[in-house]
């Protein structure tokens, strides 16, 4: 169980999900991933909510890897300059097997019950690090959670 405020930031695509879009509308962050004015303006309202104690899920991947199974896509470095900029330190968490029970949509390849399993990675802290260190810390996030993907 989580505990405390959190928020996710995601694609603004979900804003059409009839369930996502309720959350995205209201509590969370939707970005524009082909505008960076809207990335500016999420990351902008991200660090606004960290600095009121807000924690922020984030989904770091650039996209969803078309290639079955699929592979960790290269991160963008926007949350990672932000938990530099807002000295904060970042939780990895690797969700290992997910995909075997649903594919994208579950359209292409059908989607099942099943438990999927989550490795929750120690924190790493920034307090230390500038922004020359984002590509170093991108690297290392994406080191660790791509070790506990089957």
């Amino acid at each position: 169980m989580c505990h405390g405020k959190y928020h996710f930031m995601g694609k603004d695509e979900l804003l059409n999900n009839p369930i996502l879009g309720i959350f995205f509308k209201t509590i969370d962050i939707s970005v524009n991933r082909d505008s960076k004015i809207s990335a500016f303006k999420a990351f902008k309202k991200a660090g606004e909510n960290l600095k009121k104690g807000m924690s922020l899920i984030i989904f770091p991947e650039g996209k969803i890897d078309d290639h079955y199974p699929p592979k960790l896509c290269e991160f963008k470095n926007g949350p990672f300059r932000l938990a530099i900029d807002q000295n904060i330190a970042l939780v990895p968490v690797s969700i290992s097997n997910i995909w075997k029970l649903q594919w994208d949509s579950g359209a292409k390849y059908g989607t099942k019950p099943g438990i999927c399993d989550i490795y929750v990675h120690k924190p790493i802290q920034t307090a230390s690090l500038t922004d020359e260190d984002t590509d170093g810390l991108k690297e290392k996030v994406f080191q660790l959670i791509d070790s506990k993907l089957v």
